[in-house]
Parts: structure tokens; C-alpha cells; sequence
């Protein structure tokens, strides 16, 4: 930079164009005006050199008659990191990092640290993946070369570093859920007594065996749902609709369902264990579920006469009980006193007849015919109630 600024500084002085046409030089032997050159902006030859042509100004000797003209750079001498004439000198881009005079720092001993480098990724490679804690609801599938060699229990564990042996941990404790139908999707069953319903119910599930999980079912999930469906249409089949849509029905179902599924899947070998069903939604089909509810109004008003009828009943059967009791007191009395209970019955049976009729009580010959006031008065009651209404 320094030699083009001074080049052009001598350029507006007058004395050398920097773009290597003659320009009042003496020593180059031409005029100012090119008159000593048969093309305006070539040299006239001198002594045993050569014509010259234009001079690159950007080169060091591009501006000074006495260094040796010099060549652009090549591409292969760019790639190469040296000039066209040799090396290029230490510095700039070529001695940063990643250039070829980059080197790494060395240990004080005079030796390099990439041995070391080396050998602590190694050593963390292989405690990476030879050293393996298992959590204690967990269990790990060590496979040698993708093949079963092992099942790690729960603690420190180790193994032969990746890729000889690889090691799948997995969760066998955790209660799994399995929604059937998902989202509001619905669910058709046909019951004993040929009718539909639409039911959705949740499976619970864990690992029993890790092995068999991983390695028997290619798709243990869906096989799970599969034979949930299966075990669930036969179970209802089985029963009538108002026995699913009922609470004892329903648990009835589920633990049949629960057998039979657990019973399909050991036959499979999965190595899942059912933990439970549970039956969510019993619901007539959308398209006649006002018709349903129809019914069920009737069936309600029917079961509540039914309730009033033996209501009433076990009322009068209560009030014999109570007369049949009563009874068996008085006969103990007759027994004991037969002449005072008789006479006392009397009484109190005339006193219960006479209490809901008129009386007229009256003497012997020579009465005068008495005022029948009880008929008077129930007259007079006729009477006023028409003219308070």
C-alpha cells in the first residue's frame, strides 16, 4: 500500500505515470508527448532489453526501472500459499487458524497435545456407553449386535461400549392408558337382546416382561387395542342393554373383558399385563336417542308407581301387624277376666258406631217429642257454606 501511494505521489508530480506509460522519464528514453514510439503508450526499445509493455502497478517492481519486471500470481500459486517467484512470507491470512502455518499449542515438554485429545475422547466414549444407571422402576434390553443378550435391573449396570452392545431402557411400572374410541368418535357395540350402544371405555395396562414386549408383537400398542375391541364386543353380546347401561352390569363387563384380554395376550406372548378396564360412556345411537329417552321416561314413571304400590302395601300389611298384635294383647286379657274384657268391647265397639251417627236419647211413656237440633244444625252448616263460597 505504501509503494502504490508513493507511485501515485510521483505520478501528480510529473515525473512517472503509474500505470507504466512513458511520461517525461529520461532514462527510459522517451518524451512526454510518446513521440519516441511508434504507438502512443509503448517504449521504445533501449540496449539489450526487450520492448516493454504496461506495468502492473500493483506489483512491488511494477514502478522502478531497476528491479526485474515480475509476473502476476497463478491460481495454482495462490492455492499453494506462494508467490511467482517463491514462499510467500510468514503472516496475514496464511499464518491464522486453519491456514497450513497454523499449529496447535504444545505441552511444556515440548510434545503436542492431540495424543491426549485422543485418548480422553476415548475414555469418555466408552464411559458414555458402557456405564448405565437404571432408575427402580426401570429396566434396560441389552442387545449385542441387534440381538437379545440381557435384561439390566434396576442399579449401576454395565455393558460393552456402543456399537458392540446397545441398551434400550424402559419404564415397566408406569401404568399405560389406552382410550377406545379416540377423540368422540363412536363406538357401536350390539347387546344380547339386539339392540346398539355406544360405548367408550379405557384400558390400563403395564409391562410384565420387557423382553417379550420388545421383541414378540411388531406393534404391541395396537395389538393391545385390537384384542381390547374383540374382548369387549363378545362381553356385551353377552349381556342385555339395560344390564350394560346399569352400574352392576357394567362391572360385570368390565372384569369379563379384563379376563378374556389378559387371556388372548398371554397366549401371544406380549408380556402385557391388563391392570383394569373401565367403562366410561353407555349411550344410546345419536339417531335415536330421543326415542330412547322416551323410554327411559316411561321406564321411570313405571318404576315409581312400582315403588308407590309397595309402598303402600307394606303401610297396610304394617297396620294388620299392628291390629293382629293388638288383638293377641286383648285375648290375653280375656283369658285372664272373660266377663270385663266382653263388656269392655262393648263399649268401646258401640262407642266407635254411635260416634258417627245422630242420637236421640229420650225417656219413657209420656215424653214430648224432642227438637231434632243435630238436623238443624247440619241444615244451617248446608246453608251458609254456598254463601261463603
Amino acid at each position: 500500500m505504501g509503494g502504490m501511494i508513493e507511485r501515485i505521489a510521483l505520478a501528480m508530480a510529473g515525473k512517472r505515470s503509474p500505470w507504466g506509460k512513458p511520461g517525461g522519464d529520461k532514462e527510459s528514453g522517451n518524451s512526454g508527448d510518446g513521440s519516441g514510439s511508434g504507438e502512443e503508450g509503448t517504449p521504445a526499445p533501449s540496449g539489450g532489453e526487450g520492448p516493454k509493455g504496461p506495468r502492473n502497478p500493483w506489483l512491488p517492481g511494477g514502478g522502478s526501472d531497476e528491479r526485474p519486471p515480475r509476473r502476476s500470481a497463478s491460481i495454482e500459486d495462490i492455492f499453494k500459499n506462494r508467490g511467482p517467484e517463491g514462499p510467500r512470507r510468514k503472516g496475514g491470512g496464511g499464518g491464522g487458524p486453519g491456514g497450513p502455518n497454523f499449529r496447535l499449542p504444545q505441552r511444556p515438554d515440548g510434545k503436542s497435545w492431540f495424543p491426549l485429545a485422543i485418548v480422553a475422547l476415548i475414555v469418555v466414549w466408552l464411559f458414555a456407553t458402557s456405564v448405565h444407571q437404571i432408575a427402580p422402576r426401570e429396566q434396560g434390553l441389552v442387545t449385542t449386535f441387534g440381538k437379545y443378550s440381557r435384561t439390566l435391573q434396576s442399579g449401576f449396570n454395565i455393558t460393552a461400549p456402543w456399537p458392540f452392545q446397545h441398551v434400550t431402557v424402559m419404564n415397566v411400572s408406569e401404568i399405560r392408558q389406552e382410550r377406545i374410541p379416540e377423540g368422540t368418535q363412536q363406538k357401536l357395540i350390539l347387546t344380547g337382546d339386539q339392540n346398539l350402544v355406544d360405548l367408550s371405555y379405557l384400558i390400563r395396562w403395564n409391562i410384565k416382561d420387557l423382553k417379550l414386549f420388545h421383541f414378540q408383537l411388531a406393534e404391541p400398542e395396537e395389538t393391545l387395542r385390537e384384542v381390547a375391541e374383540a374382548a369387549m364386543r363378545a362381553s356385551v353380546a353377552e349381556h342385555e342393554l339395560d344390564r350394560v347401561l346399569s352400574g352392576a352390569g357394567r362391572a360385570d363387563v368390565e372384569l369379563t373383558v379384563r379376563n378374556r384380554m389378559q387371556a388372548v395376550l398371554d397366549a401371544y406372548r406380549s408380556g402385557i399385563a391388563v391392570q383394569g378396564i373401565e367403562i366410561q360412556k353407555t349411550d344410546p345411537p345419536e339417531q335415536v336417542v330421543e326415542a330412547f329417552k322416551d323410554v327411559s321416561a316411561a321406564q321411570q314413571d313405571a318404576d315409581t308407581e312400582t315403588n308407590r304400590a309397595r309402598a303402600y302395601a307394606q303401610q297396610v300389611m304394617a297396620q294388620a301387624e299392628g291390629e293382629a298384635a293388638s288383638f293377641e294383647k286383648i285375648y290375653e286379657q280375656y283369658r285372664l277376666a272373660p266377663e270385663v274384657t266382653r263388656r269392655r268391647l262393648y263399649y268401646e265397639t258401640m262407642e266407635s258406631v254411635l260416634s258417627r251417627t245422630d242420637k236421640t236419647v229420650v225417656e219413657a211413656d209420656g215424653v214430648t217429642p224432642y227438637l231434632p237440633l243435630p238436623e238443624l244444625k247440619r241444615r244451617a252448616e248446608q246453608q251458609q257454606q254456598p254463601a261463603g263460597e
